[in-house]
């Protein structure tokens, strides 16, 4: 079994396939050790530790080369966060597909808004169509890539959040999605609907609201992601201990 179906497997066993999000190759390690089955970029948590904003600001090259060093070196699954696709037209994102495919990335993900001065839905149709378009051009030229659709009703708060979900995944489903990713979603009703309206495997993010892994799988939930919030986490910590470092002059702090 090859790394694309390992990973393709995974979304359809017993319980949630866990997935933990890095932000470096280090993190990635981790995770590994931790006993993960399958890793994937953050990509709020790569932009920042590299300098950048989230919104596609990181460079695709960075993006690439993390990714790149990450397959070297690990051995379970990697998936990469392309947000958009880091380029408005289907060409430019197939084009970034296959570099990614190219150095053995065997999943992605793909979001239905757009990330400027705000981030902004786009229309379902539209944003179907273009899906449809990059999921024949992998079927095409024979990828072995997982396509996770991100669709973010929840985490922009539309009142309509769970109608306009559902609408989307019929349209993305049809597209030839891979799975269904629905960040900030938390509620167990909302999560069941959904469930119950898709055959395509469910994928929830972090969030302090949201249901144990127990309970999720019962729940029907096939993908669970940590997203940035480790990241956040590590990096609030370090913050405090350097300044206790500073505030009492001692490295007593990092050891406490």
């Amino acid at each position: 079994m090859n790394a694309f179906e390992k990973f393709n497997q995974l979304h359809y066993q017993q319980s949630p396939l866990l997935i933990g999000n890095i932000w470096d190759v280090q993190s990635a390690k981790v995770f590994e050790a931790a006993g993960y089955a399958a890793i994937g970029t953050s990509s709020q948590a790569v932009a920042v530790a590299n300098g950048y904003e989230d919104g596609e600001k990181l460079p695709f090259e960075t993006l690439l080369a993390l990714a790149k060093r990450v397959v070297e070196v690990v051995k379970i699954p990697l998936t990469v966060d392309m947000e958009g696709g880091y380029d408005r037209k289907v060409k430019g994102i197939t084009q970034n597909i296959d570099r990614l495919h190219d150095i053995g990335v065997v999943g992605i993900n793909l979001e239905d808004t757009v990330s400027g001065k705000s981030r902004d839905l786009l229309p379902a149709e539209e944003f179907g169509a273009l899906l449809s378009e990059v999921t024949n051009f992998i079927a095409q030229n024979n990828l072995k890539i997982f396509v996770n659709v991100r669709t973010d009703g929840f985490l922009l708060g539309l009142p309509n959040a769970l109608e306009e979900t559902l609408k989307r995944i019929r349209i993305y489903e049809e597209a030839s999605a891979s799975g269904i990713f629905v960040p900030c979603i938390t509620a167990k009703e909302d999560i069941k609907a959904i469930v119950n309206e898709t055959k395509l495997p469910l994928n929830v993010m972090c969030m302090p609201n949201l249901p144990d892994f127990r309970t999720l799988g019962q729940l029907g939930v096939k993908r669970i992601s940590i997203g940035p919030f480790l990241f956040n986490r590590i990096y609030s910590d370090a913050e405090k201990v350097a300044d206790a470092i500073r505030s009492e002059q001692s490295f007593s702090p990092i050891f406490s």
